[in-house]
């Protein structure tokens, strides 16, 4: 647990550095370092999406994981969690804006190969590296992420908390089944969601990623099963 610690201290941080030093950035800075910021997580996306062995699995993933997701609304439960904060924490002062900042951080945060694979490397072998760069990267971004769009970043921390921790003690009942191949494919699904995000963030579209979040978990099985059955 102590490389998911150290991210959700590194994304706390990084959150109140923003709140307390952001005004020294001018509306035109930041915006720029948004966009800028959002082009970064559209490559990240694009390179892990291109790791993928077997379209199909992603192609399934997704179709499956998008059912599952809009069945539970992980969307809406994040958004209605992130409103209620903003009822209890900002007051009203920021209305609409801290709940968009808490599920646009959170998801950042918590999707991707680095928040996945560092959480099982740190439950499985020990290993906190991973979750260690992860916390640099996001520490760094809380701080423009806070000074442009507030407080909501740094409740942020609480999901990557319970996310990152829940796969870290999780980890060793799945250890038998993590190939490769299987891990490719989670880190090539996690991949479109981040560039799904990289386009929200650039408001070019509006993309439910939060629903799409179990397709990381179903590419699990799918990869085993078409690897079985030699297809893809």
């Amino acid at each position: 647990m102590l490389g998911t610690i150290v991210n959700t201290v590194a994304i706390v941080m990084g959150g109140l550095l923003g709140l307390l030093f952001g005004k020294a950035l001018t509306d035109k800075i930041k915006t720029t370092v948004i966009q800028g910021i959002g082009l970064a997580v559209l490559l990240i996306g694009i390179s892990m999406a291109l790791q993928t062995q077997n379209p199909l699995v992603l192609i399934a993933s997704l179709v499956i994981g998008g059912i599952m997701g809009e069945i539970i609304d992980i969307e809406l439960r994040l958004r209605r969690f992130g409103q209620w904060l903003e009822k209890n924490i900002s007051h009203g002062r920021e209305s609409g804006r801290f709940t968009k900042a808490f599920v646009t951080a959170s998801l950042i945060y918590c999707v991707g190969a680095m928040a996945i694979m560092g959480s099982l490397e740190s439950g499985i072998k020990g290993n906190h590296s991973i979750l260690y760069a992860k916390s640099m990267l996001d520490g760094i971004s809380a701080v423009v992420f806070a000074s442009s769009m507030g407080a909501g970043v740094i409740v942020a921390a609480v999901p990557v908390f319970l996310y990152q921790g829940g796969i870290t003690l999780s980890a060793g009942l799945i250890q038998g089944i993590l190939s490769s191949t299987v891990i490719a494919e989670m880190s090539a699904t996690g991949g479109l969601l981040i560039l799904g995000i990289g386009l929200n963030i650039l408001e070019i579209t509006e993309i439910r990623v939060g629903n799409l979040l179990p397709a990381i978990f179903v590419a699990i099985p799918l990869t085993l099963i078409l690897t079985a059955l030699n297809i893809g």
